[in-house]
């Protein structure tokens, strides 16, 4: 972790136990921890992006990929370590320890999601915001023993809060299941029904290159 936030999870914490006690209906993710990785913002929450030149800022406004994780009603715990501004394949920022795989510690977890995948490894949380632009979901999890997904481009819009890279990059979830990344990507792509999808037989299979 780039950061713990356990003041404003118990906030978040307490406010799906209000819902719940008021009979109102709860987010797929209600109660669920799930980290964000510090390449996104969460207001109020500090955003050093792996970079000693950011180091001590807080986040002015909360990026809207963040916030559907939110609103689904996660429990933002921390902010997951990643290398300076999200570019090495290895997460070693500046200054902060390596981020390891906890299946063998004398090697790397790989990046630039690494912090968010030796953080669902280790099971610490189930779910773990991520992101992926050259191998930055899919070299963490092989490196962690995770489900790597990097979901097709545009599939996960990050407007109004960012662009992002040219068809490059996309933001998605690690997580230990087929399952568990189907649930978050249904959150960050509402109604295209990933999850409900896994109870059908695939029918014709196809290899894109």
């Amino acid at each position: 972790f780039a950061t713990l936030t356990p003041e404003f999870a118990a906030e978040q914490a307490a406010s799906v136990d209000g819902a719940l006690a008021r009979g109102e209906r709860l987010g797929p993710l209600a109660g669920v921890p799930v980290p964000i990785k510090d390449l996104a913002e969460v207001a109020g929450l500090p955003f050093e992006a792996g970079s000693v030149v950011l180091r001590g800022t807080l986040a002015q406004s909360t990026d809207a990929v963040a916030q559907r994780l939110i609103d689904a009603g996660s429990l933002t715990v921390g902010k997951t370590a990643t290398p300076e501004f999200g570019f090495p394949p290895y997460t070693e920022p500046a200054g902060r320890p390596p981020a390891v795989t906890p299946w063998d510690r004398s090697r790397g977890a790989g990046g630039s999601s690494g912090g968010a995948a030796a953080a669902v490894a280790a099971g610490i949380v189930p779910l773990a915001h991520a992101s992926d632009g050259g191998g930055s979901i899919r070299i963490p999890a092989a490196s962690c023993g995770l489900v790597g997904h990097k979901p097709s481009r545009g599939l996960v819009s990050t407007a109004p809060s960012r662009v992002s890279g040219p068809g490059l990059v996309s933001d998605g979830v690690l997580s230990r299941t087929v399952a568990d990344t189907a649930l978050g990507l249904d959150v960050l792509a509402p109604g295209r029904g990933f999850l409900a999808g896994l109870e059908h037989a695939p029918t014709r299979l196809r290899i894109g290159v």
